[in-house]
């Protein structure tokens, strides 16, 4: 997990300590690190001029040791503009509805079976709509990865009416009181106009309480315009970004946190049903710096 970037800080840290690099050029260094690992480029300018006051604070020498440590707290500062007071397993509501969005490819369908793992883990009575009914094979995908965690899932045959699954199931949860309605919906390319107004006519029938939004870390900065897409024509509360353990550089959580003013929730640590974990700032920053 972000092998590129941990790398590259820590040659950093070294040149500066050793006097290979010159003290001054350190947060140009920092900006063009950040750029080559997919973080954008407004971002990078912010981190490297935060990193360029903590350097101020430091003694004349600059050991590795004390550079890594305000690079460390350049990228707190950045990261923590991410803080959120949604508490998902403390809404205050029941069902609580929440519905999915995001393009193909980038781990939905598996996440909303991980979320009510995660949701079920906890102690919730979940139960999940298959609203992606364009595919078949994400209906068929969802009803197993259902069966395996022993959630109940509300399915239509393949090409049925989305918004029509999401109500169903939101009528299934009313009736069994339960505390969870998590929706799947349909995953074609952002840019899709008849996909884009299907997902608003899903938030008009279904009245999500929370709309969250999954990303593919491994994208880098198309995963922020993706985002960016989204927000325009439907509105999200936050971001789950997926794929983590794979990502080598790591950019698109730094640039996502920064420019989208909309929290990271969750991040995808891995495959298994139990690889979904609440996005945590200092948790980020130990995978880079230890």
């Amino acid at each position: 997990m972000f092998e590129s970037l941990k790398k590259l800080f820590r040659k950093t840290s070294e040149e500066a300590s050793s006097g290979t690099l010159r003290r001054d050029e350190l947060p140009s260094r920092v900006r063009e690190m950040l750029l080559e690992n997919d973080v954008a480029f407004d971002v990078a300018e912010d981190i490297s001029e935060n990193f360029s006051r903590y350097l101020q604070k430091v003694k004349r020498r600059t050991p590795a040791e004390e550079v890594k440590e305000a690079l460390r707290y350049a990228m707190k500062d950045i990261l923590d503009r991410n803080n959120s007071d949604i508490d998902i397993l403390n809404p205050g509501k029941k069902p609580f509805v929440i519905l999915l969005i995001g393009i193909n490819g980038t781990g939905k369908t598996t996440t909303v079976a991980k979320l009510a793992y995660f949701l079920k883990e906890n102690g919730k009575r979940v139960v999940v709509a298959a609203s992606d009914t364009f595919r078949a094979g994400a209906i068929e995908q969802l009803s197993v990865l259902c069966e395996n965690i022993g959630v109940p899932i509300i399915k239509h045959t393949a090409g049925s009416d989305p918004a029509s699954v999401a109500f169903d199931a939101i009528e299934h949860a009313n009736a069994r009181k339960l505390d969870y309605v998590l929706i799947d919906s349909a995953g074609r390319m952002q840019t899709n106009k008849n996909l884009l107004d299907e997902m608003k006519k899903m938030k008009r029938v279904a009245k999500p309480d929370l709309t969250i939004l999954i990303l593919d870390s491994m994208v880098g900065q198309d995963a922020v315009f993706q985002a960016e897409t989204f927000l325009k024509e439907v509105a999200f509360d936050g971001v789950i970004l997926t794929k983590l353990d794979t990502d080598a550089k790591g950019g698109a959580i730094i640039s996502i946190a920064s420019l989208l003013k909309k929290p990271v929730l969750y991040v995808g640590v891995g495959q298994e049903k139990g690889d979904l974990k609440k996005f945590d700032t200092s948790y980020f920053l130990d995978r880079i710096f230890g």
